[in-house]
């Protein structure tokens, strides 16, 4: 009984790291014709305090939209790719209850034993904004959302995950 509890009470605690799942979103200007785009310039438009992880975001997000046929130019781009990154620090609280055999629910109010766990980790967000270079309007939005790890080549690995999604129907059609 009470390695079923322990196995219990082990997968509960872990409920929320499954929980925690990457969340990318995008939204596009439906008047705004990408099909007309052909050069693009890319930066870092709101830092999050670490070079070496920007650089790397940055040459990703690159890449990814350079295979989309575009070319990246340093001035006179179609369309001004601006990233900005944020990182929040969040807590998740568990509380497992582990009565006696004769509990509560029998109507006895047998002993039993209360266990509390809070966990703080660290979910980062990207932002990837495309504007029109000619009217400065924003045409393109995609955030990706993750909790972070510890490892950078974890990270790395979520950074290609959410680029993979958020250009996986990109550029965007609009459907008549």
């Amino acid at each position: 009984m009470k390695v079923l509890r322990t196995a219990l009470a082990a997968s509960l605690l872990a409920l929320p790291v499954a929980l925690a799942a990457q969340d990318v979103k995008t939204d596009f200007d439906k008047a705004f014709n990408f099909q007309t785009v052909k050069t693009y310039s890319i930066k870092i438009g709101t830092t999050w305090g670490n070079e070496i992880s920007e650089r790397r975001v940055l040459g990703e997000f690159d890449q990814a939209i350079a295979a989309k046929g575009w070319k990246k130019v340093e001035a006179n781009a179609d369309i001004d790719v601006v990233l900005h990154g944020a990182t929040q620090k969040k807590h998740d609280v568990n509380t497992f209850y582990a009565g006696g055999g004769y509990g509560y629910y029998r109507g006895f109010g047998g002993m039993g034993t209360t266990s509390t766990s809070v966990t703080e980790y660290t979910v980062g967000t990207l932002v990837v904004d495309m504007f029109d270079a000619k009217t400065k309007n924003l045409v393109f939005r995609g955030t990706a959302s993750d909790e972070l790890s510890d490892k950078a080549e974890k990270n790395q690995q979520k950074v290609e995950k959410a680029s993979a999604k958020m250009f996986k129907n990109f550029p965007p059609v609009v459907k008549k």
